[in-house]
């Protein structure tokens, strides 16, 4: 590498630096969360001191205030809850009958931390609402109690009934197979007890998430609401702090997402005027983020047209999200696999198109994770080991010209004589045909294939709770020490797999240093003390980043001081110096490259304006 590519590094920890820093919240952000968090316990204290007041009126013929309104479904509003379980092989349903509306979720084939199969979200941690218009103005459905109809051990009808002619259907049926879940409204015989001018439905929905994994920082870090508009693309609010955003376009669906579970509603006839809050909870709460949507969407007063939505409750596997969009146009995809982060453009289409195939392929043969990920890793540093050998080489030419760049270095001791020593050296790279760029390009060329599973391993849902070696999980970080004490930007503990990091990355860097010490940039001394100090840093950063990734980043790294130590054993410094003097002679006289010319041209314009310079101070 040269002083481009060392820079380049040093911008880049920099940009992470500073990125951890100022994404921190500061005094007046946490006040404001607290705020917010004070403002949502004051409305869940009026909701409840609404209900009961509801509760009271409802008990008397014709409440006050409401009469009209409340009567229309007199007879739902005092009932007992029942609660409806619906089932198939991957997926554990519960409905309650007070709203009509799910109040848990099962995933079969996860555990939590615990070793019980993993609850999405309990009665308590989630709220649904439909309010429906009529003459006198809007009814919820939260505080009314439906009728089992039709129960089947994967389907069923909640019906609210107005009277023995009118009701609203909310049915629900389960996929063989599947996370998903189909949900229909359809009135029948309410044509003249709503208005039928008014063809939709508003919609509020509320779910505190879980922190299911052991890793809360990881884990807000990936944890976002998404929303995708109809279509067009997929878009998602802050991760680190509490945003409210009101929608103007439709969006297809709306998203909660956990790092490796989400809960999705999905709108046939889209959601419309949606508002979307994300409120980041505190550490210790057992909760990561709390989510809220409101919208509305298409209902039919007549009934003649149901309302077709969706819910989505499961994990964040990409091929599992990304066959919902099987056999479909590109219209009317739903594109759930957004909900996973794979990096940035580029990087992302490397990890769908490779990096995943791959993946479950090794993981096919029945290996263990672990040796997955390191067979995986090998894989990649095979497929980028040609642009390591031409970096690798553009440093070892460099490097061979040592003792002559060293005679330059004495012909011009003096700081002013600067522009000329550079001028020389540039002018005997540019004569044994060396370029000081010449290793950057094939680094740029492998720098996405590297950071593809870089992305890809903390969104792995199949390394969640897979131990290896110390590691008990590869989907979170490695205690290895636990701490009693919260020590800043590292935490409570210190993670193996980082130490193991850091330590490869210094050993790294210095072979990387003593690779590119050509003589050529004495003043590089004061920068090379930043590039041990990289590793350091990378150490609180990485330290609550899961093990797996780490795991990546310490045998990436280690294969890479091997592959250095290797290529450094077996070049023959002398031959190759021999060969590129054979090639000078043998190159005819090549016109100064541009870089070189203008450098020249700078010097003698340097020369110039001194020479101007000593002529004025003379005459004065």
């Amino acid at each position: 590498m040269d002083k481009n590519t060392i820079t380049a590094f040093v911008l880049i920890a920099l940009l992470l630096i500073g990125f951890s820093y100022f994404s921190r919240p500061n005094a007046e952000q946490i006040a404001a969360m607290q705020h917010y968090n004070d403002s949502i316990a004051a409305v869940y204290q009026q909701e409840e001191a609404t209900r009961e007041k509801l509760t009271a009126a409802l008990a008397n013929e014709k409440p006050q205030g409401s009469s009209d309104s409340t009567a229309l479904f007199f007879a739902a509003s005092t009932g007992t809850e029942q609660i409806v379980t619906l089932g198939n092989s991957v997926l554990e349903l519960k409905l309650t009958t007070l709203g009509g509306r799910p109040s848990s979720v099962i995933l079969k084939d996860y555990n939590d931390q615990q070793g019980n199969p993993l609850e999405l979200f309990n009665q308590q941690e989630t709220g649904f609402n439909f309010n429906f218009y009529n003459r006198q103005g809007i009814f919820g459905t939260e505080n009314y109690y439906f009728e089992i109809v039709d129960p089947t051990p994967t389907s069923v009808t909640l019906r609210l009934v107005a009277d023995s002619a009118s009701h609203i259907d909310f049915h629900y049926a389960l996929q063989p197979e599947s996370y998903l879940v189909d949900f229909t409204i359809r009135a029948t015989g309410m044509a003249d007890k709503l208005l039928a001018n008014t063809r939709h439905v508003e919609i509020e929905w509320s779910q505190q998430a879980r922190q299911q994994e052991k890793g809360f920082t990881y884990e807000n870090r990936l944890s976002k609401l998404y929303y995708k508009n109809a279509g067009n693309s997929t878009d998602n609010l802050s991760e680190g702090k509490a945003e409210e955003k009101s929608l103007a376009q439709d969006l297809d669906w709306i998203g909660f997402k956990n790092q490796f579970f989400s809960s999705v509603f999905i709108a046939d006839q889209d959601f419309r005027k949606a508002t979307v809050t994300s409120l980041p909870q505190q550490r210790e709460s057992g909760y990561i983020k709390f989510y809220a949507a409101e919208m509305n969407t298409f209902f039919d007063p007549t009934g003649e047209q149901a309302t077709s939505m969706h819910f989505y409750f499961g994990p964040n596997h990409y091929k599992t999200l990304k066959s919902f969009d099987k056999g479909k146009a590109r219209a009317d995809r739903w594109e759930l696999d957004n909900l996973i982060y794979l990096g940035w453009p580029g990087v992302r289409w490397i990890n769908k198109i490779i990096t995943i195939n791959v993946f479950d392929w090794l993981s096919s043969w029945g290996l263990h994770m672990g040796l997955v990920l390191l067979i995986l890793t090998i894989l990649v540093k095979i497929a980028v080991f040609p642009t390591t050998w031409k970096t690798y080489m553009s440093s070892a030419r460099m490097r061979v010209l040592k003792p002559q760049i060293d005679e330059i270095n004495q012909k011009y001791p003096k700081q002013e004589d600067a522009m000329k020593k550079q001028q020389e050296v540039m002018g005997l790279y540019s004569q044994y045909g060396v370029s000081p760029m010449g290793g950057c390009l094939p680094m740029l060329l492998q720098f996405p294939i590297l950071m593809a599973l870089f992305m890809f391993v903390p969104s792995a849902i199949e390394l969640r709770q897979q131990s290896f070696l110390w590691a008990d999980d590869l989907s979170t970080y490695d205690a290895f020490i636990t701490f009693p004490f919260h020590i800043p930007f590292l935490g409570s503990h210190l993670s193996l797999f980082c130490v193991l990091m850091t330590v490869t990355n210094i050993l790294n860097t210095r072979y990387t240093m003593a690779q590119q010490d050509n003589g050529a940039q004495p003043q590089m001394a004061a920068m090379k003390w930043m590039m041990y100090f990289m590793p350091v840093m990378f150490l609180f950063i990485l330290n609550e980043f899961p093990s797996g990734l780490n795991y990546y980043y310490f045998i990436s790294t280690l294969i890479s001081v091997i592959t250095m130590i290797v290529l450094r054993k077996t070049t023959d410094e002398h031959k190759l110096l021999a060969d590129m003097e054979a090639r000078r002679a043998a190159r005819p006289q090549k016109k100064k490259s541009g870089f070189a010319a203008r450098l020249e041209a700078m010097q003698k314009e340097q020369e110039r304006l001194m020479e101007e310079r000593n002529k004025q101070q003379g005459k004065k």
